[in-house]
Protein backbone atom coordinates (compact mmCIF):
# COMPACT_ATOMS: atom_id res chain seq x y z
CA UNK A 1 0.00 0.00 0.00
CA UNK A 2 1.47 3.42 -0.86
CA UNK A 3 1.62 6.15 1.43
CA UNK A 4 1.61 9.71 0.39
CA UNK A 5 3.05 12.60 2.36
CA UNK A 6 0.85 14.99 3.94
CA UNK A 7 2.46 18.04 1.61
CA UNK A 8 1.71 15.69 -1.31
CA UNK A 9 -2.46 15.12 -0.52
CA UNK A 10 -2.29 19.18 1.05
CA UNK A 11 -1.12 19.90 -2.96
CA UNK A 12 -4.03 17.60 -4.22
CA UNK A 13 -6.42 19.35 -2.04
CA UNK A 14 -5.42 22.78 -3.49
CA UNK A 15 -6.04 22.25 -7.24
CA UNK A 16 -9.03 20.03 -6.44
CA UNK A 17 -10.76 23.58 -4.46
CA UNK A 18 -9.20 25.46 -6.89
CA UNK A 19 -11.73 23.28 -9.64
CA UNK A 20 -9.16 20.90 -10.98
CA UNK A 21 -10.44 17.82 -12.10
CA UNK A 22 -9.73 14.63 -10.50
CA UNK A 23 -8.28 13.10 -13.44
CA UNK A 24 -5.64 16.14 -13.56
CA UNK A 25 -4.86 16.18 -10.43
CA UNK A 26 -3.56 12.21 -10.31
CA UNK A 27 -1.64 13.30 -13.52
CA UNK A 28 0.08 15.89 -12.00
CA UNK A 29 0.86 14.23 -9.06
CA UNK A 30 1.15 10.35 -10.28
CA UNK A 31 -1.22 9.53 -7.33
CA UNK A 32 -3.83 7.10 -8.31
CA UNK A 33 -7.59 8.04 -9.43
CA UNK A 34 -9.18 6.26 -6.89
CA UNK A 35 -6.92 7.72 -3.88
CA UNK A 36 -7.52 11.55 -4.95
CA UNK A 37 -11.73 10.68 -5.34
CA UNK A 38 -10.69 9.61 -1.98
CA UNK A 39 -9.47 12.37 -0.54
CA UNK A 40 -12.13 15.01 -2.26
CA UNK A 41 -14.68 13.20 -0.90
CA UNK A 42 -13.38 12.97 2.87
CA UNK A 43 -12.48 17.00 2.07
CA UNK A 44 -15.99 17.98 1.22
CA UNK A 45 -17.34 15.54 4.17
CA UNK A 46 -15.08 17.75 6.54
CA UNK A 47 -15.83 20.74 5.14
CA UNK A 48 -19.95 20.56 4.85
CA UNK A 49 -20.06 20.53 1.03
CA UNK A 50 -21.15 16.97 0.65
CA UNK A 51 -25.03 17.03 0.29
CA UNK A 52 -27.22 15.48 3.02
CA UNK A 53 -24.11 14.84 5.63
CA UNK A 54 -25.19 16.66 7.97
CA UNK A 55 -28.25 18.91 8.93
CA UNK A 56 -27.44 22.39 9.52
CA UNK A 57 -29.62 24.66 11.28
CA UNK A 58 -31.92 27.49 9.76
CA UNK A 59 -32.67 30.48 11.17
CA UNK A 60 -36.17 30.59 9.17
CA UNK A 61 -36.70 27.21 10.71
CA UNK A 62 -34.33 26.65 13.45
CA UNK A 63 -34.22 29.91 14.99
CA UNK A 64 -30.61 30.13 15.02
CA UNK A 65 -29.07 33.28 15.12
CA UNK A 66 -28.45 35.34 11.63
CA UNK A 67 -26.01 38.11 10.63
CA UNK A 68 -28.28 40.53 9.05
CA UNK A 69 -25.10 43.03 7.40
CA UNK A 70 -23.85 39.45 5.76
CA UNK A 71 -27.23 38.60 4.80
CA UNK A 72 -28.25 41.93 3.57
CA UNK A 73 -25.23 42.14 1.18
CA UNK A 74 -26.09 38.96 -0.08
CA UNK A 75 -29.37 38.87 -0.63
CA UNK A 76 -28.49 41.87 -3.10
CA UNK A 77 -25.75 39.75 -4.97
CA UNK A 78 -28.61 36.80 -5.11
CA UNK A 79 -30.98 39.07 -6.90
CA UNK A 80 -28.16 40.57 -9.16
CA UNK A 81 -26.10 37.73 -9.82
CA UNK A 82 -27.35 34.36 -8.39
CA UNK A 83 -29.05 31.72 -8.76
CA UNK A 84 -31.06 28.43 -7.05
CA UNK A 85 -30.32 24.99 -8.75
CA UNK A 86 -32.29 21.32 -8.20
CA UNK A 87 -29.90 19.17 -10.19
CA UNK A 88 -31.04 15.09 -9.68
CA UNK A 89 -27.48 14.53 -8.71
CA UNK A 90 -27.66 16.14 -5.88
CA UNK A 91 -30.24 16.06 -2.67
CA UNK A 92 -30.46 19.68 -1.55
CA UNK A 93 -30.43 22.47 -4.12
CA UNK A 94 -27.08 24.96 -4.33
CA UNK A 95 -27.01 28.35 -4.46
CA UNK A 96 -24.86 30.18 -6.89
CA UNK A 97 -24.03 33.20 -7.96
CA UNK A 98 -21.04 34.30 -10.77
CA UNK A 99 -18.07 36.90 -9.73
CA UNK A 100 -16.32 37.91 -12.51
CA UNK A 101 -12.34 37.73 -12.23
CA UNK A 102 -11.67 41.43 -12.88
CA UNK A 103 -13.32 41.48 -9.59
CA UNK A 104 -11.00 39.34 -7.05
CA UNK A 105 -12.53 41.91 -3.76
CA UNK A 106 -15.98 41.04 -4.96
CA UNK A 107 -15.46 37.11 -5.16
CA UNK A 108 -13.73 37.21 -1.45
CA UNK A 109 -16.81 39.29 -0.19
CA UNK A 110 -19.78 36.70 -1.75
CA UNK A 111 -17.55 34.07 -0.25
CA UNK A 112 -17.35 35.53 3.07
CA UNK A 113 -21.05 36.67 3.13
CA UNK A 114 -22.27 33.24 2.12
CA UNK A 115 -20.37 31.63 5.69
CA UNK A 116 -21.52 34.04 7.53
CA UNK A 117 -24.94 33.52 6.48
CA UNK A 118 -24.32 29.65 6.31
CA UNK A 119 -21.54 28.65 8.65
CA UNK A 120 -22.82 25.04 8.76
CA UNK A 121 -22.21 24.69 5.26
CA UNK A 122 -19.09 24.67 2.74
CA UNK A 123 -18.47 27.22 -0.08
CA UNK A 124 -16.59 26.73 -2.78
CA UNK A 125 -15.38 28.04 -5.86
CA UNK A 126 -15.00 26.95 -9.22
CA UNK A 127 -13.34 28.86 -11.59
CA UNK A 128 -14.83 29.07 -15.40
CA UNK A 129 -13.51 30.89 -17.70
CA UNK A 130 -13.42 34.60 -16.99
CA UNK A 131 -15.36 34.39 -13.76
CA UNK A 132 -15.32 32.11 -10.30
CA UNK A 133 -19.17 30.14 -9.39
CA UNK A 134 -18.99 30.26 -5.88
CA UNK A 135 -21.41 27.86 -4.39
CA UNK A 136 -23.00 25.92 -1.70
CA UNK A 137 -25.22 23.70 -0.88
CA UNK A 138 -28.22 24.11 1.74
CA UNK A 139 -31.90 22.38 1.91
CA UNK A 140 -33.09 26.22 3.21
CA UNK A 141 -31.74 27.88 0.27
CA UNK A 142 -35.65 28.54 -0.17
CA UNK A 143 -35.97 29.80 3.35
CA UNK A 144 -33.49 32.46 3.52
CA UNK A 145 -34.53 32.82 -0.40
CA UNK A 146 -38.26 32.64 -0.82
CA UNK A 147 -37.99 34.80 -4.22
CA UNK A 148 -36.80 31.60 -5.78
CA UNK A 149 -38.86 29.93 -8.47
CA UNK A 150 -39.28 28.44 -12.08
CA UNK A 151 -38.04 30.93 -14.46
CA UNK A 152 -36.10 33.98 -14.90
CA UNK A 153 -36.11 36.58 -11.98
CA UNK A 154 -37.65 39.34 -14.60
CA UNK A 155 -40.41 36.62 -15.98
CA UNK A 156 -42.03 36.76 -12.34
CA UNK A 157 -42.97 38.36 -9.59
CA UNK A 158 -40.00 39.57 -6.91
CA UNK A 159 -40.75 41.02 -3.96
CA UNK A 160 -39.25 41.00 -0.06
CA UNK A 161 -40.82 38.66 2.76
CA UNK A 162 -41.41 41.37 5.64
CA UNK A 163 -38.50 40.08 7.57
CA UNK A 164 -36.37 40.37 4.88
CA UNK A 165 -37.64 44.02 4.19
CA UNK A 166 -36.95 44.55 7.59
CA UNK A 167 -33.55 43.44 7.29
CA UNK A 168 -32.86 45.78 4.11
CA UNK A 169 -34.27 48.82 6.30
CA UNK A 170 -31.91 48.21 9.17
CA UNK A 171 -28.97 47.36 6.61
CA UNK A 172 -29.71 49.44 3.10
CA UNK A 173 -26.37 50.43 2.23
CA UNK A 174 -25.51 46.48 2.27
CA UNK A 175 -28.25 45.22 -0.04
CA UNK A 176 -27.35 48.41 -2.27
CA UNK A 177 -24.38 47.22 -2.18
CA UNK A 178 -24.31 44.32 -3.03
CA UNK A 179 -27.12 44.78 -5.59
CA UNK A 180 -24.56 47.54 -7.32
CA UNK A 181 -21.68 45.06 -7.25
CA UNK A 182 -23.61 41.83 -8.73
CA UNK A 183 -25.44 44.17 -11.76
CA UNK A 184 -24.03 47.83 -11.32
CA UNK A 185 -21.32 50.00 -11.70
CA UNK A 186 -19.20 53.20 -11.24
CA UNK A 187 -18.21 55.33 -14.34
CA UNK A 188 -16.57 58.53 -15.46
CA UNK A 189 -18.98 60.48 -17.80
CA UNK A 190 -17.75 63.66 -19.38
CA UNK A 191 -18.87 66.84 -21.59
CA UNK A 192 -18.13 70.24 -21.99
CA UNK A 193 -19.07 73.74 -20.88
CA UNK A 194 -17.89 77.17 -21.55
CA UNK A 195 -16.13 78.09 -18.84
CA UNK A 196 -14.50 81.76 -19.95
CA UNK A 197 -15.94 82.04 -23.40
CA UNK A 198 -13.85 78.83 -23.64
CA UNK A 199 -15.25 75.29 -23.75
CA UNK A 200 -13.87 73.04 -21.92
CA UNK A 201 -14.00 69.08 -21.02
CA UNK A 202 -15.98 68.21 -17.88
CA UNK A 203 -15.59 64.90 -16.25
CA UNK A 204 -17.74 63.92 -13.32
CA UNK A 205 -18.46 59.79 -11.96
CA UNK A 206 -21.53 58.30 -11.49
CA UNK A 207 -23.56 54.62 -10.13
CA UNK A 208 -25.39 52.63 -13.04
CA UNK A 209 -27.39 49.74 -11.32
CA UNK A 210 -29.11 47.92 -14.19
CA UNK A 211 -31.60 44.70 -14.28
CA UNK A 212 -34.59 43.77 -16.98
CA UNK A 213 -36.76 43.01 -13.83
CA UNK A 214 -38.88 45.90 -12.84
CA UNK A 215 -39.42 44.42 -9.22
CA UNK A 216 -35.70 44.13 -8.72
CA UNK A 217 -35.04 47.69 -9.89
CA UNK A 218 -37.92 49.06 -8.01
CA UNK A 219 -36.44 47.31 -4.26
CA UNK A 220 -33.08 49.37 -5.47
CA UNK A 221 -34.55 52.65 -5.82
CA UNK A 222 -36.85 52.55 -2.84
CA UNK A 223 -33.93 52.01 -0.92
CA UNK A 224 -32.56 54.52 -2.62
CA UNK A 225 -35.60 56.94 -1.70
CA UNK A 226 -35.18 56.02 1.77
CA UNK A 227 -31.45 56.99 1.69
CA UNK A 228 -32.31 59.87 0.12
CA UNK A 229 -30.40 59.58 -2.70
CA UNK A 230 -31.28 61.11 -6.18
CA UNK A 231 -31.74 58.82 -9.03
CA UNK A 232 -33.18 58.77 -12.42
CA UNK A 233 -33.92 55.92 -15.19
CA UNK A 234 -32.39 55.32 -18.49
CA UNK A 235 -33.09 53.88 -21.38
CA UNK A 236 -31.02 51.02 -23.08
CA UNK A 237 -32.65 50.47 -26.47
CA UNK A 238 -35.78 52.07 -25.35
CA UNK A 239 -35.95 49.76 -22.12
CA UNK A 240 -35.68 51.41 -18.44
CA UNK A 241 -33.31 48.48 -17.32
CA UNK A 242 -30.77 51.49 -15.70
CA UNK A 243 -30.47 53.52 -12.77
CA UNK A 244 -28.77 56.33 -12.70
CA UNK A 245 -26.87 58.25 -9.74
CA UNK A 246 -24.58 61.26 -10.60
CA UNK A 247 -25.52 63.97 -7.85
CA UNK A 248 -22.20 64.97 -6.63
CA UNK A 249 -22.98 64.46 -2.82
CA UNK A 250 -24.99 61.18 -3.79
CA UNK A 251 -21.95 59.58 -5.60
CA UNK A 252 -19.81 60.45 -2.65
CA UNK A 253 -21.96 58.41 -0.29
CA UNK A 254 -22.05 55.35 -2.43
CA UNK A 255 -18.36 55.97 -2.60
CA UNK A 256 -18.35 55.94 0.81
CA UNK A 257 -20.95 53.25 2.10
CA UNK A 258 -20.28 50.97 -1.11
CA UNK A 259 -17.56 51.88 -3.58
CA UNK A 260 -16.84 50.65 -6.88
CA UNK A 261 -16.23 46.99 -8.17
CA UNK A 262 -12.84 45.75 -6.66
Amino acid sequence: MNHHSTEVRQRALILLRGGAKNADVSRTLSIPLGTIGYWKHVDRAKRGECPGAHNPTCPRCDGRALDPTAYSYLLGQYLGDGHISHYSQHRVPSLTIAAADDWPGIADEIARTMRAVFPDNGVHRLQRTGCQNIKLYSKHLSCMFPQHGPGKKHDRKIALAPWQQDIVDAHPWRFIGGLIHSDGCRVTNWTTRLVGGERKRYEYPRYFFTNKSDDIRQLYTDTLDKLGLTWTHCTRHGNPYNISVARRADVALLDLHVGPKH
